[in-house]
């Protein structure tokens, strides 16, 4: 049978909602000219369909334009729009009737499908054929090509694969393309004809090249008509061999023989479509049938190598060798590898080319090579002849950073970065000398890719390990030879790349060198520390740092986690603070690698990629078990003295150490550590006032008190108990829910419950003792305090999962609190009384009994509903307002669900509570009202507008909390859903200007909408349009952008009130972060080197983003043309023209030159003030503006040099008001200005050029 999804193109277009869509763009009268001819026909069917009364049905869409298509028409652009609304339209036909009527189909495409054809019109025709061919079962398949049957028209796809024309015979091609690839349903795999399209276009190459080598000689006129139907045909040999996955068995030497001399010949273009077609050809020979056929023919692509320096030729044929040679290796990995270092390095040999392109396409098949025919055997268990090929390889590879290469050392960096990841801990000593040439190129001042050299030894540190690289590349951290350099840049690298290594060399190499350095830091004066003390402490903590690397898949931890290892960590978490976070790190990475072994699937993968198999595994975690119980002693201890907001990786370190313990270990702690919480809980109510003295302490407020660590400790042991001690765990959590005195205890007691649902053994328990816990949340409903409340909804939410159906009575007892919860200010909080109202709902919607009085009642959805409905009469509008808006949300679950009248009654309910004079229940009501306009069916609402309508309208002038953009949002979404006119027909007069807004609003989205669709759709394809992809949600879920989010196609109105939350939201939890400390900015002086290590740098840290100075601003120059002219209003650089830049010289203050009359200026001082004067009247801060509808507007304002001359005791001239209003308002018609006289242009020059002038703020003369 063909494979599933064969036909995904059909039913991809069957849906109508598609074909509908584009339809619409089509009916909307674009701009473009194409597109207009295609509204006139489509018009025009449509009007044909409604006159016959029919329905606009993809098939009478189809009849219609095929009968216009069998007809002639003269005038090829309505030719091209007939095709091309049938080729929208044929791919949602169904497929029985296009196969009915397929011989009368074929007839009329035809005449369309000639070569003399236009080309719009045949392009759109091999559409409709393609989706014809598409619609077509095996039977059809199996006539023969002589009769009207689909190889017919399939050869006449492949006639016009080959057109000369670029655009035709691209279609064509993805039709062949699609075609093959969608075999119809059979018992073949391949498509029926994809024989024939093989024959049938091998044949036509092999005429080409018959005519081809018939031509008197390579340049004759003959030789280049040829050529481009040579490689028209090549590129059709590449479509059938691509969409069949590979070429026939039968007719591949035939092809072989035919493309051979092509691919020698001088032309570089035949050349390359011929390489083309090898490299799709070897892909498809991955099969036992045709790969004998491989080694020969990469035998013969090898000698056909292109010249050294050909960047045109080279490039594919490395491809064609790199596919080669990955096919070969899936079927003959030995032999391929023995083969690999010859052809490695004849690959190799083009990485010196200056061709940028050769470097590239050589380095990638270099990587091909090593990822693809590098057997995981050659690496498990190698053999003789395995190890020198590898060395081989090792040795091209170490050669290739030589200085010959130096040009190329980019693109060798990435060989080498595969070679290491590839070999992996076979790289050692094989790349020694590779490793230690990047090392002193890293070193290198003259080097630039320091960053491509930290990865090469990030990848060497990794697959090495660290014990073979620092052989190769020692810290020298602590000699006193300065023959060697310190390496301790490395310490950053061994940090993040560290991991399967030896524990061991960490505690023989690593440690003694930290307790070197420490004992120097220790040898300084203590009342200063130098630059030397500081060094040194900041390698003993990067060296620290190292260690979770070291236990992250460690092979030796048998031998190298002993007793004094475990006593050393443990007193370093006991007198190190600073080191703990590291410390619990790498104890924890030492559990939970070994268990990710246990839980892996393939023991071979493990071995490659790990070295441990899952046996060793087992005896590692079994030898760490024994540590186990003395290492939770000491964590629990540390957990008690860390600080609070670093408790975190101490509580998962004992977590996972937990999960490790022996059963008998594991009760006997926590009979301990219950114990001890009994006896804490006594003492502080026996010393309940000097406990409270005691919690104001700061130090006990950084680490919290004793009970509440050992509360901690129980939820964490909880989930590892054996069944026995859940009777004492639930006796623990009784006590202490009740401890209304501590909200903090009482939170971490209501965690036990869901922390015991992530085990079977806990599920089983709770699912036992669920009645026991229904009475325990049940007496202590009133005790519950404010922080607790999440916690306890997430409880009760694992008590309802394993609710029995006979005591669905316990979901009436705990409603009210979960209404309340969903207006609670805590987010999570409130998010978990959602959940449960939805949760709630479903168990009631499975069915039981509530029994209630000695009464039952089945459950069901309906029942819910009146239940939530209840709260509604409540006496508090925090109550009302809850309520409604649980049933919001239920109603936004279960709608579907809901009868009739439970529907009726709420919507007529909420109507009525809209008249509600209290703002809180009228804000719940308009998200109800909402919810029901998105999704409750049009018959239901409608009978509602009458009263609904009006009652919104009477809070849209209700400006407080955004009742305003609220209504306004409702209302879009009901004049979109429902249509203008029956909205509108409800709405009182005084409100009709809002309605009348929006209608607007939504035609010139409309339009725009219009005009953005037929820009696209200019030049392009007539192609049936793709599924959109589905919109993400803005707000986390569905129910919440229901809620607070706008119409889709509103993203360009006003901010509505829910954009305005969200604003605040992000505002406030921006607000939390600063004052939690999330961001942090370091304050530096540009002029000197910032010092991490200088006693001032705390007080550079500040939570305040750095103000960068503002520079002073560049003198601007004036742009003139060739007669001096200023060219003003063209701030475009680049279309200077003929203008050029002029510097305006600053103007000089100077006594008037003797013999000018006073209020004169000379010739020059006239030509520089009338510049500056006209350029200030234009450009400058005193000059018209225009505003809206192009209004001019002045200001009126004096500027900050008159007030300076006023401040001086020289008054500034102010401008002339007008007594008309207009001036200040404006508008068509209304102003009449006074003409002012005109006033030469004298005054004094200020700084900048411009000329201080009379009636803009100037000064008086």
């Amino acid at each position: 049978m063909a494979p599933e999804g064969t036909r995904s193109i059909s039913t991809q277009m069957d849906r109508p909602s598609l074909l509908e869509d584009r339809l619409q763009q089509i009916r909307s009268s674009p701009k473009l000219q194409s597109q207009q001819h295609t509204a006139v026909v489509l018009k025009a069917v449509e009007d044909t369909l409604r006159d016959q009364k029919s329905q606009f049905t993809p098939a009478s869409y189809f009849a219609a334009l095929l009968a216009l298509a069998s007809r002639p028409l003269k005038d090829e652009a309505s030719s091209a729009a007939i095709f091309y609304l049938l080729d929208l339209v044929t791919p949602s036909v169904s497929q029985g009737l296009l196969r009915q009527k397929f011989v009368t189909i074929l007839a009329d495409l035809v005449p369309s499908l000639d070569t003399e054809a236009a080309a719009p019109a045949a392009r759109s025709a091999i559409g409709v054929l393609e989706s014809l061919l598409l619609a077509q079962d095996s039977q059809a398949w199996a006539l023969p090509q002589i009769q009207t049957s689909p190889r017919k028209a399939l050869a006449l796809l492949l006639h016009l694969a080959v057109d000369t024309r670029p655009k035709i015979r691209k279609r064509a091609q993805e039709s062949i393309s699609k075609v093959l690839q969608n075999a119809p349903p059979g018992p073949l795999l391949d498509h029926p004809a994809a024989d024939m399209c093989a024959e049938t276009s091998l044949n036509h190459f092999k005429d080409l090249v018959s005519l081809h080598s018939q031509s008197k000689g390579p340049q004759s006129s003959q030789t280049f008509q040829q050529e481009p139907h040579m490689i028209h045909a090549m590129q059709l040999m590449k479509t059938v061999a691509t969409a069949s996955d590979g070429w026939p068995n039968r007719s591949l030497d035939s092809l072989l023989e035919s493309l051979f001399p092509v691919a020698r010949s001088r032309s570089e273009f035949l050349t390359m479509a011929a390489f083309d077609v090898f490299e799709v050809v070897i892909q498809g020979m991955a099969t036992d049938a045709t790969f004998s056929k491989l080694p020969r023919l990469l035998d013969a692509i090898i000698d056909m190598q292109p010249s050294q320096n050909d960047s045109q030729l080279l490039p594919p044929w490395i491809a064609i060798l790199s596919r080669g040679f990955e096919v070969s290796a899936q079927l003959e990995p030995v032999e391929t590898f023995a083969k690999l270092p010859n052809v490695f390095e004849k690959v190799s040999s083009f990485l010196p080319s200056v061709s940028y392109n050769i470097r590239v396409s050589a380095s990638e098949c270099l990587v091909s090579f090593l990822v693809n025919c590098i057997p995981d055997e050659a690496i498990l268990s190698p053999s003789v002849y395995d190890e020198k090929t590898l060395e081989k390889l090792c040795a091209i590879v170490s050669n290739l950073l030589n200085v010959k290469y130096q040009s190329a050392w980019m693109e060798v960096f990435t060989v080498l970065e595969s070679m290491l990841a590839c070999l992996r801990w076979k790289s050692f000593p094989l790349l020694k000398d590779a490793v230690t040439t990047v090392g002193e190129l890293r070193i290198d001042r003259a080097f630039q890719s320091k960053d491509k050299a930290d990865l090469i030894l990030a990848k060497a540190i990794r697959f090495m390990g660290p014990e073979a690289f620092l052989s190769i590349l020692p810290l020298n951290l602590n000699v006193t030879s300065s023959a060697q350099q310190g390496r301790a840049w490395l310490l950053p690298l061994l940090r993040d790349n560290v991991e399967n290594a030896d524990l061991n060399h960490f505690k023989s190499e690593l440690i003694p060198l930290s307790e070197a350095l420490h004992q120097k830091i220790m040898t300084q004066p203590s009342d200063q520390k130098t630059m030397e003390g500081k060094i040194f402490e900041t390698l003993v903590q990067q060296i620290w740092e190292c260690l979770p690397g070291y236990c992250t898949l460690p092979l030796d931890v048998q031998t190298a986690f002993d007793q004094d290892f475990a006593e050393m960590l443990s007193t370093l978490l006991y007198q190190r603070p600073e080191m703990r976070l590291g410390l619990c790190r790498a104890l924890q990475n030492l559990v939970t690698t070994l268990q990710a072994v246990m839980q892996a699937e393939a023991d071979s993968d493990l071995t490659l990629f790990c070295r441990i198999p899952r046996s060793d595994a087992q005896k590692a975690l079994d030898h760490l078990a024994t540590f186990a119980s003395n290492l939770l002693a000491v964590l629990f201890n540390v957990y008690s003295e860390t600080a609070t907001h670093q408790r975190g990786p101490v509580l998962s370190c004992i977590d996972s150490y937990l999960s490790i313990t022996k059963p008998t270990e594991l009760v006997d702690t926590f009979d301990r550590v219950s114990a001890m919480l009994d006896t804490s809980i006594k003492e502080a109510a026996a010393a309940k006032g000097a406990k409270e003295k005691q919690l104001k302490d700061k130090t006990n407020r950084s680490t919290g008190s004793m009970s509440h660590d050992l509360m901690d400790i129980i939820v964490a042991i909880s989930i590892y108990l054996p069944r026995g001690s859940f009777q004492t765990l639930f006796t623990v959590a009784s006590v202490v829910v009740s401890q209304s005195q501590d909200p903090q205890l009482q939170k971490k007691a209501y965690k036990i419950i869901p922390r015991l649902a992530q085990s079977e053994n806990g599920k089983a328990a709770l699912q036992e003792r669920n009645s026991e816990l229904r009475q325990l949340l049940t007496a202590n409903t009133e005790s519950v305090l404010i922080p607790a409340r999440k916690d306890r909804f997430n409880a009760i939410s694992q008590v309802i999962d394993t609710l029995p159906s006979q005591e669905l009575s316990f979901i009436a007892t705990v409603l009210p609190e979960i209404i309340l919860g969903t207006k609670e200010t805590n987010e999570r909080a409130r998010g978990a009384a959602f959940d449960l109202i939805v949760q709630m709902g479903e168990k009631m919607q499975q069915g039981g009994s509530i029994v209630d009085d000695s009464t039952a009642t089945n459950a069901s959805i309906d029942e819910y509903f009146t239940m939530l409905s209840a709260g509604l009469a409540g006496t508090t509008p925090h109550m009302i307002s809850a309520s409604v808006t649980a049933i919001s949300r239920a109603l936004f679950h279960f709608r579907p669900a809901l009868s009739q009248q439970t529907l009726n009654d709420l919507i007529q309910t909420m109507d009525l509570f809209l008249e509600s004079p209290t703002r809180e229940v009228v804000r719940s009501v308009l998200g109800f009202i909402k919810i029901c306009v998105l999704s409750v069916p049009q018959e239901v609402m409608l009978p509602r507008l009458p009263s609904l309508v009006p009652h919104l309208m009477s809070w849209s002038h209700e400006h407080k909390a955004h009742f305003r953009s609220k209504v306004k949002n409702i209302l879009e979404r009901m004049v979109k859903r429902y249509g203008f006119d029956a909205v509108a027909s409800y709405c009182p007069e005084d409100d009709k200007k809002l309605l009348s807004n929006i209608r607007k609003t939504r035609e010139r989205r409309k339009r725009q909408k219009t005009a953005a669709a037929a820009t696209e759709t200019e030049g392009q394809d007539a192609r049936p349009p793709t599924p959109a992809e589905p919109t993400k949600a803005r707000y986390g879920n569905e129910f919440d952008d229901a809620i607070y989010g706008s119409d889709s196609s509103d993203d360009s109105s006003a901010a509505s009130d829910d954009e305005t939350m969200e604003l605040r939201t992000n505002k406030q939890q921006r607000g939390k972060r600063a004052n939690k400390g999330g961001e942090k900015y370091i304050h530096e002086d540009p002029s000197e080197p910032l010092d991490l290590l200088s006693k001032k740098a705390l007080a550079n840290i500040s939570s305040t983003r750095p103000i960068k100075a503002k520079t002073a601003p560049r003198k601007r120059k004036a742009k003139t043309d060739e007669d001096g002219k200023l060219v003003l209003g063209d701030d475009d650089d680049d279309n200077d023209g003929d203008a050029q830049m002029i510097d305006f010289e600053p103007p000089r203050t100077r006594a008037p030159k003797t013999g000018v009359p006073a209020g004169t200026i000379d010739d020059k001082d006239d030509l520089m003030g009338g510049i500056n004067a006209y350029v200030d009247a234009i450009r400058g801060r005193d000059a018209a503006q225009r505003g809206q509808r192009g209004r001019l507007k002045f200001k009126n304002r004096p500027r900050d040099d008159a007030r300076d001359e006023e401040d001086a005791g020289e008054p500034a001239a102010r401008p002339p008001v007008s007594n008309t209003r207009g001036f200040a308002r404006g508008g068509r018609g209304a102003v009449k200005f006074q003409r002012q006289q005109r006033r030469p242009l004298e005054g004094e020059k200020t700084r900048g050029g411009r000329v201080m002038k009379r009636g803009f703020g100037g000064r008086r003369r």
